[in-house]
């Protein structure tokens, strides 16, 4: 029996969503058998625009968002997200998050404790190894509970939404030797203080972390004929130069040069990390600058001549970088594109340019223009984003009111991860420094529709909250009933027990 109610969801939702794909115009078929009514919503055009807002600033509505947005008023909404410090932190939550106690650990604190040990290394025994090892991975478990829990239940929401966009903009890849025990601390302490923060000051704390400077090979970039100048330290290594103005900032046809990428990785020479003894021991956070292997020589970048000066250069050509009006335009289409469509409008793009470079680049003052512009209010924007793996599984957790302690402990969280895995979104998992798209070409066919398919049947059958069945009234008002006429066609014809599932996987709930 509920191998054929998953058949017949599978077979409504595929027929529910081939009006979007494009490839057929048939009829559902009518089932005779108990029903939910989707009546029409009372209030369309109110309820459209209040999701559009919540679709966009959040991961999604929670059972009473709708109610509470439409009460406050969509710009208290706003403004509140905008300052996430004025919202008060359910006790719940960060009772859950302060027993993550690698959450908060520095760099050096983090690879004493859990960095495994070294094949080859010591004398440990096999049995050690593996508790070794076992250990080690309880980091980046905790990682991913904090970031799970907190894009589901977090009321500061937006805060959310701009941490895993800055992530994903300074990606670093979690697999890469001692990212593995770094990447969360990075998370935590060079993204999220300043997701809404200044983009001059994100920047900055991106590059001198030491998941960074590991996974773009920076720590080991040395002037060739330094005194530091030796072993794994042999000569300039141009990754993280590259990537910092191809990825990070002007963009690749941003106007720099090969020789613009030597002049930086020059100046970055000696920026590295802490080693355990001698005189680098000490320092905070893991950051080191090596005089000893940096070039002091003059070097020209972006055409302006930068003094052989040490650690001094590489802010030099941080402010350069942060405040050059490519960069400016870069990122604000980035926003745009995040925040409105796959191909924003230009207008809009000029919009957030200009706001950026007014006020040296506040984020959120960026997002402020962004969310007042006529483009982000126009309806025909609505729906127009497909959400990536990770913004759908996120808002169907919050759509159903799911706990997160219960989504988060044991299996759950090795399913939910494995499941991200395998539709090419681990959190963390981004091998390439560009991190993951967030653009519908990049997500949409149909393989990656029947899994999410399958993962609304099994989250509407309380798969990840202790086998509690989803209440699909509860689903429909959460989602301020704002349905398409093609979807309340299919879930009249639907068994209520199916309802649910199809409601999951649903392009409404597809798309933000």
């Amino acid at each position: 029996m509920k191998l054929r109610s998953w058949i017949v969801s599978l077979l409504l939702g595929l027929l529910l969503w081939s009006g979007f794909m494009g490839s057929s115009s048939a009829n559902p078929p009518v089932v005779d058998s108990p029903r939910l009514t989707i009546a029409a919503s009372p209030s369309p055009n109110q309820s459209a625009a209040v999701l559009h807002v919540l679709n966009r600033l959040s991961f999604g509505a929670r059972p009473g968002d709708v109610d509470r947005v439409t009460q406050m008023g969509i710009e208290t909404y706003i403004q509140s997200q905008l300052s996430p410090s004025t919202i008060a932190l359910d006790p719940n939550l960060t009772q859950q998050l302060s027993q993550l106690e690698t959450l908060n650990m520095s760099p050096p604190e983090l690879v004493r404790n859990y960095q495994p040990p070294q094949v080859g290394r010591g004398k440990l025994s096999q049995e050690a190894m593996r508790a070794a090892r076992q250990k080690s991975r309880r980091v980046m478990q905790q990682a991913l509970e904090a970031k799970l829990m907190r894009s589901v239940s977090s009321p500061r929401q937006l805060e959310e939404v701009m941490a895993d966009f800055w992530y994903n903009h300074f990606n670093v890849f979690g697999g890469k030797g001692l990212t593995r025990v770094w990447t969360g601390a990075y998370e935590q302490q060079a993204i999220r203080p300043y997701a809404l923060g200044r983009f001059r000051e994100l920047l900055g704390a991106t590059s001198r972390h030491p998941a960074m400077l590991f996974y773009l090979d920076n720590w080991q970039n040395t002037a060739p004929n330094s005194k530091g100048a030796r072993g794994r330290f042999k000569g300039l290594n141009e990754n993280y130069a590259r990537e910092l103005m191809e990825l990070h900032t002007l963009g690749v046809n941003g106007g720099y040069t090969q020789q613009d990428v030597i002049a930086l990785a020059k100046i970055f020479t000696g920026w590295g990390l802490q080693r355990a003894k001698g005189k680098q021991a000490g320092m905070q956070n893991g950051f080191y600058f090596d005089a000893d292997r940096h070039d002091f020589s003059d070097k020209v970048f972006l055409g302006k001549t930068i003094k052989g000066s040490g650690m001094a250069e590489g802010e030099q050509a941080l402010d350069m970088l942060a405040r050059s009006p490519i960069t400016a335009r870069r990122i604000s289409y980035q926003l745009a594109q995040y925040f409105v469509a796959d191909r924003p409008p230009q207008t809009l793009v000029d919009k957030l340019s200009q706001q950026f470079q007014a006020t040296d680049g506040d984020i959120r003052a960026v997002l402020n223009t962004l969310v007042h512009s006529a483009e982000f209010r126009d309806p025909k924007f609505y729906n127009a984003k497909f959400k990536t793996p990770y913004q759908y599984v996120i808002s169907a957790m919050r759509a159903t009111g799911v706990d997160a302690t219960a989504m988060t402990s044991g299996k759950n969280l090795l399913a939910l991860y494995g499941m991200l895995k395998q539709w090419g979104m681990a959190p963390y998992g981004c091998i390439s420094p560009d991190g993951y798209k967030n653009t519908q070409e990049a997500w949409l066919n149909p393989d990656a529709l029947l899994r999410r398919i399958t993962f609304a049947t099994a989250l509407a059958n309380g798969r990840f909250n202790q086998g509690n069945p989803v209440d699909t009234a509860q689903l429909t008002r959460t989602l301020g009933n704002n349905f398409s006429d093609r979807t309340k066609e299919v879930l009249n014809s639907s068994p209520a027990a199916l309802q649910a599932s199809l409601i999951l996987g649903s392009p409404e709930l597809m798309r933000r």
